[in-house]
């Protein structure tokens, strides 16, 4: 009995490692490692790239299957439940094949997998993008069986890491407080990160993380992974972290409420997840993210942005053609390249004078624009500058002629219960193809009658809160939240494609939709209806961690704020928007003529430093977090060669005190010139004002900025010489 025991053993450990093999997906920097033992998919290991792969078929699996499913035995969370059509909710699912494909930059991998019992599939996809250190990871789901199966749990990718200790760093807030950063420990259990809205599901939490390995990382040293899911709709990031040190990351749709009843030979394909691994801190690790999304995810990610003005701010709905064209004759004498015509343009039965009636009833408003859009289109290119506008086309007020005519198109709980109102307004069901085709029609219609139009600014002010849809039949009720985001997604890749040339920005309540689902039809975002430039400052800090600052709408708006009534400097104003796509959003006419002046000299050194804010690399140096109340960041091009820094204080200072800030990201050989920029007065805030510097003295001994005030700042402009 013994000897025959022992046999056994030697028997299977000899099958465990004969059947295990590789598959090994590279970076220039990274390595995401599966084996394949017993059949089975199992993570070796995400992060520091591995360039010998000896003896990794001997290593023992520590980490979880590629896709873990509910009803074989395992304790831990899982990606996949599944209620088959016989009744049963066990899914096993083995190893069938992979393939890789490579293409440049990029190389695809596909694992197929199959449940052991039942003709039930899913497909592992991920692709790697080489130089700049990131893959997307995705599955489809299809099957055979005789009928429906009903999918309870669906993510998207899971990735395992072991370390001692983890700190997590996510992205949180409400409207107009969006994208606060809190870094907290994990410890045993699991944290969720997660929204349940529906639409406009980023602006309380945001679906990105960082997480720190094995201690808290800074921003420019320790282990971290980073990761976003690109995904518009209702959103889950679960972390789960056992006695072994072992911790999960799940991502995906959230399954709240969200059964998906999966038809025999069709195919559930989930969101991308979005990863990057550094070992040498956080900011790495956004530049990985910021390089990628500029050639990967965001519209026209290489051109340069406009400058623009918006006239929410400055009009809000009280306007005509001539006070239009009014702002436009200022915003032209500034030096703006794009003027956009926000809410309050359309309707005429119920005509858009407020936020409570209107949505849906897209014709020119009559009596405020009597020449039509066509008249301000002429009037702004006369002046040298491109027109855009505004559209909320996903949304409807009970009082339009829209409602009237189209009930059944409006999203409604049934049973003849009350609707519920947010902003005066419903949701229309973007899961029904009909209403889909209208909400194209909308911004087609206004394209195509007029084709000189250059921007659209997408809104969308409400949340899924009427959870049901005339069009959806009764058993699937539950795919709503995912219809909806589909059906959303179609549209806007139909425009995008009919129009390419034409930019659109991602606007939800401010921050609601900042997200790499949306920016993949996306030129821009529109990161928070608070323009405060103090509180603005905290809002881009989050945001640019995982989104690069090109995608970063930020404009210049009137003092006091009228989202906070803080009273700011316009120089403190200028040069917070200075750190994104710059805009202006007030009304000209109450400028004083150095104001004026002062915004003109802005935007004139913008547009020549703006390749370097908008494609540059974004180094964080001092935080707005910290205790000492300076804030410091500055871009660096690729090539190293051009920079700008830009300082903030945000408190008072003692008369001695003065910021010292490194810079980073700059060659150590190279010789630059300093310049200060932007400067409000004669006076400079730094002693090496024009003189030259070498790289290796600017990044290890660092600038003392002499700025005490709060709500000051400085900016400086640092070229390469040649010597």
């Amino acid at each position: 009995m013994i000897k025959r025991s022992i046999l056994s053993v030697l028997l299977i450990a000899f099958t465990f490692v004969v059947n295990a093999e590789i598959i090994s997906i590279q970076t220039e920097s990274t390595s995401l490692v599966y084996t394949v033992k017993n059949k089975k998919v199992y993570q070796l290991h995400y992060g520091k790239k591995m360039n010998s792969e000896k003896g990794l078929d001997q290593m023992p699996v520590c980490l979880d299957e590629v896709y873990p499913s509910f009803g074989n035995g395992k304790s831990n969370e899982v990606a996949l439940i599944a209620k088959h059509d016989d009744g049963t909710m066990a899914t096993d699912l083995y190893y069938v094949s992979h393939e890789l494909v490579k293409e440049d930059n990029k190389t695809t991998t596909t694992i197929h997998l199959k449940d052991e019992k039942k003709p039930f599939f899913v497909d592992i996809h991920i692709v790697a993008y080489f130089r700049e250190d990131v893959i997307e990871q995705w599955v489809s789901i299809h099957h055979n069986e005789k009928s429906a199966v009903r999918l309870d749990q669906y993510a998207s990718s899971v990735i395992g890491s072991k370390a001692p200790d983890y700190y997590l760093s996510h992205f949180y807030g409400s409207w107009a407080k969006e994208m606060n950063v809190l870094e907290e420990p994990l410890v045993n259990g699991v944290k969720c990160i997660e929204s349940q809205r529906g639409v406009r599901a980023t602006e309380f939490e945001n679906p990105s993380f960082i997480l720190s390995l094995n201690q808290k990382a800074s921003e420019d040293f320790g282990e971290v992974i980073m990761g976003a899911l690109a995904w518009t709709g209702n959103f889950k990031l679960s972390f789960q972290v056992n006695d072994q040190g072992n911790c999960q990351i799940y991502s995906g749709i959230n399954p709240f409420v969200s059964n998906y009843n999966l038809a025999s030979g069709k195919e559930l394909v989930t969101p991308r997840m979005i990863l990057t691994f550094s070992d040498s801190g956080k900011n790495t690790a956004s530049i990985n993210l910021h390089r990628w999304a500029r050639k990967y995810n965001l519209r026209n990610g290489n051109q340069a942005r406009p400058v623009v003005m918006n006239s929410w701010e400055g009009a809000y709905f009280n306007f005509n053609d001539q006070k239009i064209k009014s702002m436009m004759d200022g915003a032209a004498e500034m030096g703006v390249e794009l003027f956009v015509l926000d809410d309050g343009w359309f309707g005429n039965k119920y005509p858009r004078n407020n936020d409570k009636m209107g949505l849906g009833d897209w014709q020119i408003n009559e009596k405020k624009l009597p020449k039509g859009l066509g008249d301000l289109i002429d009037y702004a290119e006369k002046l040298g500058m491109k027109f855009g506008i505004w559209v909320e086309p996903e949304m409807v007020n009970p009082d339009s002629e829209l409602a009237k005519k189209h009930p059944e198109w409006i999203l409604q709980r049934g049973n003849d219960r009350e609707f519920l109102l947010e902003r005066n307004q419903y949701l229309l069901d973007l899961s029904n193809p009909k209403v889909q085709d209208f909400v194209f029609g909308i911004v087609d219609n206004l394209l195509t009658q007029n084709p000189r139009i250059a921007y659209i600014k997408w809104d969308c002010n409400s949340y899924l809160q009427n959870f049901g849809s005339v069009y959806l039949n009764k058993t699937d009720q539950s795919h709503l939240w995912v219809d909806y985001t589909k059906g959303l997604e179609s549209v806007l890749q139909k425009l995008t494609q009919k129009y390419p040339k034409i930019a659109f920005q991602a606007c939800a309540s401010g921050g609601g939709r900042v997200d790499y689902g949306v920016l993949k039809y996306s030129d821009e975002f529109w990161a928070s209806d608070d323009t405060d430039p103090y509180q603005r400052l905290f809002i881009q800090w989050g945001t640019n961690y995982i989104y690069p600052a090109i995608g970063t709408a930020a404009h210049v708006t009137k003092s006091p704020n009228d989202q906070t009534k803080r009273a700011t400097p316009l120089k403190f104003r200028f040069d917070i928007a200075l750190g994104g796509r710059l805009g202006l959003e007030l009304l000209p006419s109450d400028l004083k003529s150095d104001e004026v002046s002062f915004i003109k000299s802005g935007i004139k050194l913008y547009k020549e430093i703006r390749s370097v804010i908008q494609q540059g690399d974004l180094y964080r140096l001092q935080s707005p977090y910290d205790r000492d109340g300076y804030a410091a960041i500055n871009y660096v091009t690729q090539a190293k060669d051009s920079a700008v820094l830009m300082v903030y204080s945000l408190e008072w200072h003692r008369k001695f005190d003065k910021s010292l800030v490194r810079m980073k990201g700059l060659n150590e050989k190279y010789t630059y010139k300093v310049t200060e920029v932007n400067k409000q007065t004669g006076k400079t805030s730094i002693s090496q004002d024009g003189q030259l510097i070498s790289g290796a003295a600017l990044m290890n001994i660092g600038l003392s900025v002499n700025i005490k005030q709060p709500l000051s700042s400085s900016v400086f402009v640092i070229e390469k010489c040649s010597e």
